[in-house]
């Protein structure tokens, strides 16, 4: 499963999810992508439903379908531009409510992250990677590997970078 959480359709985030895409594909894996842009998801109200019963979120909105595919991936990918050092707030809201689909409910044991940013040397990506480390934590996923492609600013920026490539094997690999 990619959440790719990108307000930009086509740019820079959306070219590396789908190169991720490509290349499990290729491998014979089945992908399902959201972009959580698109998507109607509200934030976590705090109230502690999913943690009790059978783990259900007490919204009901379009995460519900990311929920239930939660429920059914075995890895999940985290795409996203880096906003002021940390995720898109459209991705970060489904990560927010992932606590809806807790470990022990959930069949995901890897996890990546997949990020785009402009700054030139990628260091304003260190937050979103500190987030992405935080969750692996605590889902106890493994880590099976962090994309940082700086130097973005336009749509057509990351075509031809190196990291399109390393987002294929790494689709491959996961």
């Amino acid at each position: 499963m990619v959440l790719s959480g990108s307000p930009r359709k086509g740019g820079g985030t959306d070219k590396l999810a789908a190169a991720f895409k490509e290349g499990a594909e290729s491998a014979g894996k089945r992908v399902t992508l959201f972009r959580t842009a698109d998507l109607k998801i509200a934030g976590c109200l705090g109230c502690g439903h999913c943690f009790s019963g059978d783990g259900d979120c007490v919204l009901k909105d379009d995460m519900g379908a990311i929920l239930a595919e939660y429920r059914k991936a075995d890895a999940v990918v985290f795409a996203s531009p880096v906003y002021f050092a940390g995720v898109s707030a459209q991705l970060k809201l489904a990560i927010d409510r992932s606590n809806a689909a807790p470990s022990d409910k959930a069949s995901i044991k890897r996890c990546a992250l997949l990020l785009t940013c402009g700054e030139a040397s990628g260091e304003s990506a260190g937050g979103a990677i500190a987030m992405y480390k935080l969750a692996l934590n605590y889902h106890n996923w493994e880590d099976a590997g962090v994309i940082v492609v700086p130097g973005l600013y336009g749509k057509g920026d990351i075509d031809g970078r190196m990291e399109l490539e390393q987002a294929r094997r790494l689709g491959r690999e996961i």
